[in-house]
């Protein structure tokens, strides 16, 4: 019987080393994460796969501010349609040639990705979401004097802040799930989505890009959610999720229920900067009827599967 999973794959699956964020490195730690990917169709999971984009948004509007005397800036919106193409070729091409290695032919294919959230979300009155790079604060307030809002980021520098709205809707959802429902594997949602509201104009109900962007995970758990898949497949930067991170009193999760997960999120185990999206999304999905979740590294995806480590969230009872 087939099964289908939602992969979410961070920035350690694209840049692996801060020190070498060039194109050629980020081919490499795509190709290494797509043969993860890869062991998870030969062994017969249907995939739709999600991916971050920021410190490829910080690229390009750190190009803009180099080139803005001589070419246009590119709005926020078009960023990250431009990321998730960019990104997402690099994630099918990988995908595609991995797949071909092993003599398994799977239409992989990226969809731009829309999604809709609350013109009237607070968050566009709390912009909080840093992006860009660094600046000294007289640059900083070049931009603020441009319209941007800027925060001074613990004393590292100052950074430009944008709103970061709830997802309410994944406007491309029926698309994907016909390509799903063909054999594709489908590559959709990048860096959250597009943020886009509706426009009232007389009767028509017009889509709009906006300033902001959205947290990748949260739009992933509603597309999960949406397409009603059997496993959301958070793949980060760590083996297992872990309370008292980072102390001795360190100790790795290995199956969880969601109210003991909450409760250490209510506890504070989570940083809000990290871990707590993950854990907040993960919630999300199993509250609104999803079936598992999982969280764990690229390289442990296929022993996690195995249930040999990662951490899984899942009600008593209802382990696959």
């Amino acid at each position: 019987m087939s099964r289908t999973a939602l992969v979410a794959i961070g920035g350690n699956s694209l840049i692996t080393d801060n020190k070498h964020p060039d194109v050629p490195h980020q081919w490499d730690a795509v190709r290494e994460t797509c043969r993860h990917l890869a062991d998870m169709v030969e062994d017969g999971w249907r995939l739709v796969i999600t991916h971050g984009n920021g410190p490829q948004v910080g690229y390009i509007l750190r190009r803009n501010e180099l080139a803005a005397h001589e070419v246009h800036t590119t709005p926020l919106d078009l960023i990250v349609a431009d990321t998730q193409g960019a990104i997402g070729y690099m994630v099918q091409q990988a995908l595609r040639n991995e797949l071909h290695s092993r003599g398994m032919r799977r239409p992989v294919v990226s969809v731009v990705t829309q999604v809709l959230v609350d013109r009237d979300d607070p968050a566009f009155a709390h912009p909080t979401k840093p992006i860009g790079s660094f600046m000294s604060e007289a640059d900083a307030r070049k931009f603020e004097a441009e319209g941007w809002q800027v925060v001074e980021d613990a004393g590292r520098g100052w950074r430009r802040v944008v709103a970061s709205p709830q997802p309410l809707r994944i406007i491309e959802e029926d698309a994907i799930s016909r390509l799903l429902q063909s054999g594709s594997i489908v590559i959709a949602v990048g860096g959250g989505g597009i943020p886009v509201v509706h426009n009232p104009r007389g009767e028509l109900r017009e889509l709009n890009g906006v300033f902001a962007v959205i947290d990748k995970d949260r739009a992933s758990a509603i597309l999960a959610r949406q397409l009603q898949v059997d496993l959301f497949l958070i793949s980060t930067g760590v083996e297992q999720v872990a309370v008292h991170f980072n102390t001795p009193q360190q100790r790795n999760l290995d199956h969880v229920t969601p109210a003991e997960l909450r409760q250490y999120m209510e506890e504070d185990h989570f940083p809000p900067g990290s871990m707590k999206p993950k854990i907040e999304a993960v919630l999300s999905y199993l509250d609104g009827g999803g079936k598992a979740a999982l969280i764990t590294n690229p390289p442990n995806i296929a022993r996690a599967l195995k249930r040999e480590t990662g951490t899984w969230i899942e009600s008593v009872g209802s382990k696959q």
